[in-house]
């Protein structure tokens, strides 16, 4: 048999199915068992169980490693790296199981059931079955230990299943949920090792987490009630139990479960959709769990710190994808400038061709107006190129701008900045201002219509001086002019004069 890792220091694992993707509640679960092997300076291990061939997906392994790293969530033992209680791929550790069922066939508390599969009995998916209400105890409970020996050596096929007590109560103590008592009347008898050799989901998680020295094990609540049936195994065994972290599940709404299936997103989804790692981690901390206080936003180191296993709540943790968006904004704005235009400017090319145009300015124009990365092709696009836009645009009534108006201030900046000498940022501000101090308006009533000639939108990440200052006076010019076009004969009059 295996060598176990002796307990001392925590140790934590994430034991994910590969599955295809890292879903939000996963991704929590790493995090949990993350953050409390790291604030007890233990050890955080990944392990991949994929003895359920049937969930199995190709590669899946590699997106489950690539998550984790890219979150910042880096495993001190893995597939991948290796470590002292290796192989930490199930399907490669299939014949250590075998023998660890076989030691409690020995001692009693299994049995070996050669059981065929009759019409009133629902099959499992391993090829054991659910006996019929009429038959509620396995007929091969009570074989002789010696006789079921005879059996298997003659090749008949054979389950392992673990002999459940019928009487009297089991408890399981949890972090989070407290104690939890099952009537034992109520477990069945599950199965260990399945017919093709390879063990049960519960089976190799017991017999994993004890030879990997697990001292912390965080799970999701789906699993509280395979609890007792994992304490019954760790005492069969004569083995430490240790210590429960439940979780509850993320949800949707108060209805329903988040789940892939219906549409709710993962965690490369949401990266996809144009949140940043660190904005996403620091999020899902808090579904379920609180650090007191009223701070929020933490970095991954400032979680272990602060990271304590009595925050955790019973309660069900709604997914708020409004809140993820003030978390994601928060984020953008703490960033450098660099940082910000590094990770900006594959989106802001996306959507602006025109290599005259900087991508440090409109960087600068976006970070403290921007949710989402993704959000920046469709609020900058008008820089490529601009937009076929209705004139009624220029109506604005809370600067009391109409066609008209908009018209003469066109005319009167046309004729101002064409003559401008140094084209920069403080130059046309000035400019502008002094221009609507002469007509006598109010700075929107000038910078409005600027905006939408120069635009084509409403809504622009910046005003009319800034969005000017990176187009250059010739586009700018050139839109300015094609604004006249459209108001076409709506003015001038004379109380605006066309020049300084």
């Amino acid at each position: 048999m295996e060598t176990k890792i002796p307990h001392g220091k925590v140790r934590t694992r994430f034991a994910p199915s590969p599955t295809g993707y890292m879903h939000v509640g996963g991704l929590r679960t790493a995090l949990y068992a993350y953050l409390i092997a790291k604030k007890a300076g233990g050890t955080f291990i990944l392990r991949i169980e994929d003895t359920d061939t049937a969930r199995y997906v190709e590669g899946a392994t590699e997106v489950i490693i690539k998550t984790l790293k890219n979150a910042g969530l880096y495993y001190n033992e893995g597939p991948d790296i290796g470590g002292p209680a290796g192989s930490y791929v199930q399907s490669e550790r299939r014949e250590i199981y075998k023998p660890y069922a076989q030691l409690l066939c020995e001692k009693g508390a299994a049995y070996y059931c050669f059981c065929e599969l009759k019409k009133d009995d629902r099959k499992h998916e391993d090829g054991s079955y659910v006996f019929s209400t009429e038959a509620k105890i396995d007929p091969c409970r009570d074989l002789p230990y010696d006789d079921s020996i005879k059996r298997m050596d003659a090749g008949e096929p054979f389950v392992i299943r673990f002999k459940a007590p019928h009487e009297g109560e089991t408890t399981v103590v949890d972090e989070v949920f407290g104690t939890v008592i099952t009537q034992n009347k109520t477990l069945d008898d599950m199965v260990l090792l399945k017919r093709d050799g390879l063990p049960t989901y519960n089976f190799a998680n017991v017999i994993d987490d004890h030879l990997m020295g697990i001292t912390h094990v965080v799970r999701g609540s789906e699993y509280i009630s395979s609890a007792p049936k994992y304490n019954l195994l760790y005492k069969a065994f004569g083995w430490e139990i240790p210590v429960y972290i439940t979780v509850s599940q993320v949800m949707r709404d108060a209805q329903h479960k988040f789940s892939k299936r219906h549409g709710d997103p993962t965690y490369d989804d949401l990266l996809g959709q144009g949140y940043l790692p660190g904005a996403v981690l620091n999020y899902v901390a808090l579904l379920g769990w609180s650090p007191g206080g009223e701070r929020e936003l933490f970095s991954l180191n400032e979680l272990v710190d602060v990271f304590d296993v009595s925050g955790i709540s019973k309660s069900p943790a709604v997914f708020d994808i409004d809140k993820l968006n003030h978390f994601n904004s928060e984020y953008i704005r703490q960033m450098t400038p660099e940082e910000f235009t590094k990770i900006a400017e594959p989106y802001i090319r996306s959507a602006i061709k025109n290599e005259n145009i900087s991508v440090d300015a409109v960087a600068r124009l976006l970070q403290g107006r921007c949710e989402k990365l993704t959000d920046i092709p469709e609020k900058i696009d008008f820089f490529d190129r601009l937009p076929d836009y209705d004139p009624e645009l220029y109506v604005h009534k809370k600067s009391k701008t109409d066609k008209i108006i908009s018209r003469d201030m066109l005319v009167a900046a046309k004729t101002a900045l064409e003559s401008l000498p140094e084209w920069t940022n403080e130059s046309i501000h000035d400019l502008l201002i002094a221009l609507a101090s002469q007509l006598g308006v109010k700075n929107a009533a000038l910078m409005w219509p600027v905006r939408i000639a120069a635009a084509g939108k409403s809504v622009t990440p910046g005003g009319a001086i800034e969005i000017i200052s990176i187009l250059g006076r010739d586009e700018t010019l050139r839109r300015i002019d094609k604004g006249i076009e459209k108001l076409g004969n709506a003015g001038t009059d004379p109380a605006f004069p066309p020049s300084l």
